[in-house]
């Protein structure tokens, strides 16, 4: 059976969810990734009330669509972040407070640990119509955030001790979380991404160690985050088969610019033309989403593909139908029997 075909609402919370349902099918998708932003899922309103779990739902089978991830991504960011005055901009009043740090951060944990209770209550809602396919437990995807990030470049010189006191960071604030969804039957997914704990191979596999190989604790892949730092983001699946929780579809190109930005990204906006990569609409970069669907089907991932549509230079529309269908038209199902088998002649 082919995966469902998705779309994340994080780019699209500028549109209230009632408007963007019919628009999402409009352009193709089966569901929606809902994101915990804007108005398309609120996590307060859903772990109080089993009327709100009922009506998003509704919601979404009036339209054809259904969900099969939450994101969190915002909030995740701030749990192990150094805060400043960005984070103000992307958090609620009541997790950014009197925006001293560490309550800002206490505060992001304790959202989190609500949201993935937000998470059960949601999915344990779904009609029986709208039942997956697959059974697995309910996944939010999202960020860590790191209290090391900004050492990233090693001058003054970073040592081990200092990057094992991030990880340990992450490990204790993250722990408790994990635990709690763990209590709710709900797996925690980060997308491996830069300013994350984990942005490439060998951090995703230090972040696994820190929290002890945690059962809550996977990875909501995305190539687009890996494939212009040069690491390899079809090694990378079959590299944590059995981690792999939810499969996000973006594209990106990397060698596209003038030579005059690096991979640092030179202080300058997407859609800069001196960029030496930027995010594409999908089928558009240099991802070779082909290589993705072989690897994903050989470790058995049976979670939808999810578009995060991402394209300065593209009108969204335009970019997210066209994503969607390329989607649809990229992935198939592994094959039952040996192509070969049929040689033999006591299977003719």
């Amino acid at each position: 059976m082919k995966r469902s075909v998705t779309l994340f609402t994080g780019q699209w919370a500028d549109i209230p969810l009632a408007e963007l349902a019919p628009l999402a099918k409009k352009m193709g998708y089966d569901g929606l990734e809902l994101a915990c932003w804007g108005d398309h899922f609120d996590v307060e309103a859903a772990a109080a009330s089993p009327a709100y779990a009922r009506q998003r739902w509704e919601l979404l089978a009036d339209h054809g669509l259904t969900c099969v991830a939450l994101s969190s991504h915002l909030v995740g960011q701030a749990v192990c972040d150094p805060i400043d005055a960005r984070h103000q901009a992307i958090l609620s009043p009541s997790v950014w407070g009197d925006g001293d740090p560490e309550g800002v951060r206490r505060r992001a944990a304790a959202t989190m640990i609500a949201t993935g209770q937000a998470a059960r209550a949601f999915f344990d809602a779904r009609p029986a119509s709208l039942a997956p396919a697959v059974a697995h437990a309910p996944v939010v995807n999202g960020f860590t955030g790191s209290s090391i990030w900004h050492a990233l470049y090693a001058f003054p010189p970073t040592s081990q001790a200092y990057y094992d006191a991030g990880f340990a960071d992450f490990a204790k604030r993250w722990t408790p979380i994990l635990n709690a969804f763990d209590a709710v039957n709900v797996n925690f997914a980060l997308e491996v991404h830069p300013t994350e704990i984990a942005f490439d191979i060998a951090s995703s596999q230090r972040a696994l160690a820190a929290v002890n190989n945690h059962r809550r604790f996977g990875f909501n892949y995305d190539p687009s985050h890996l494939g212009y730092q040069g690491v390899d983001y079809v090694k990378f699946i079959r590299s944590f088969p059995d981690r792999i929780f939810h499969a996000h579809m973006k594209d990106v190109w990397w060698g596209h610019g003038d030579g005059t930005v690096g991979v640092f990204g030179g202080h300058t906006s997407f859609g800069d033309a001196r960029r030496q990569w930027d995010f594409r609409s999908v089928g558009r970069g240099d991802i070779r989403f082909e290589d993705v669907i072989v690897a994903l089907n050989d470790i058995g991932y049976h979670g939808p593909l999810s578009v995060e549509w991402e394209d300065i230079r593209m009108d969204r529309v335009h970019g997210a139908t066209e994503s969607a269908a390329f989607v649809r038209r990229l992935d198939f199902s592994p094959s039952a029997v040996a192509f070969d088998a049929a040689f033999d002649k006591k299977t003719q």
